[in-house]
């Protein structure tokens, strides 16, 4: 199957026009006429996955974040991004990135199912249509109230976590969840606007943490990877489902961190 003919696949769901406007998402590097028998899922592009990508043989890499996100006036191997970027042309591996238009269309809805949510609705509407709104997060209620630590026990067990940080009152009630996979700074005002008890997502600094408890809202930091790395098993899962005769695989859940 060709590398275009996979995309196509993929866009029918993830359309790149649902992608917020300062994204880069689709192919990023590579050719769309490459015949494709094996894709490797990441959610970086990082040096170990373009390693492991073009050890496995790898004809295509799709991954969550764009490894391009601004201009780039040369590739070269005196950088990072150039380094991996001539790995990649260098084994023939086309390079495919499915960012915000995958946290409209896919992660907002998986990352509320995994926390039980009822009668969700989008967090943050980026878009709407015929078929109802589009957007980054979800935000809903849980069948039993649970206390704020009750619920990152559920957070941790619901996404394989070790630990969570945790802004607010651990006895606290937890009824109505807001969840924002990846860094969920921009809607802090949005959950508290909506009535969340709680905002679960990752890369909130003290200042947010502790201004959004002062306006009756605790968040749950379970970091940006730590909630976005669901991508990798959920693509797999879709592309098996689609492709017959391609072999998908995934990378390792590897947290970019460690605490000490």
């Amino acid at each position: 199957m060709l590398c275009k003919e996979i995309m196509e696949i993929i866009e029918k769901d993830y359309p790149p026009g649902s992608a917020l406007e300062w994204d880069n998402v689709g192919l990023l590097a590579g050719r769309d006429k490459k015949e494709v028998g094996r894709i490797y899922i990441a959610l970086d592009a990082t040096d170990q996955v373009v390693r492991e990508a073009a050890a496995w043989r790898a004809d295509m890499l799709i991954t969550h974040h764009p490894l391009i996100f601004g201009g780039m006036k040369r590739i070269t191997d005196r950088d990072f991004i150039g380094r991996r970027l001539l790995a990649l042309i260098q084994n023939d591996i086309s390079y495919y990135a499915m960012h915000t238009n995958y946290d409209v269309c896919g992660m907002a809805e998986l990352a509320g199912k995994k926390m039980g949510l009822k009668s969700p609705e989008v967090l943050e509407v980026t878009q709407g249509g015929e078929e109802g709104s589009l957007g980054i997060g979800q935000i809903g209620d849980v069948l039993q109230v649970m206390s704020l630590k009750e619920c990152a026990r559920k957070v941790k067990e619901a996404f394989g976590l070790s630990n969570v940080k945790v802004f607010g009152d651990l006895e606290g009630k937890a009824s109505r969840i807001a969840i924002c996979p990846g860094s969920g700074k921009s809607v802090i005002g949005e959950a508290i606007r909506k009535g969340a008890d709680v905002l679960i997502t990752g890369d909130i600094g003290h200042h947010e943490g502790i201004d959004s408890v002062a306006q009756g809202m605790a968040i749950i930091d379970a970091g940006h990877y730590g909630v976005e790395h669901i991508f990798i098993e959920d693509m797999k899962d879709y592309l098996r489902e689609r492709l017959a005769g391609v072999e998908i695989a995934g990378a390792s859940v590897a947290h970019p961190f460690q605490i000490v």
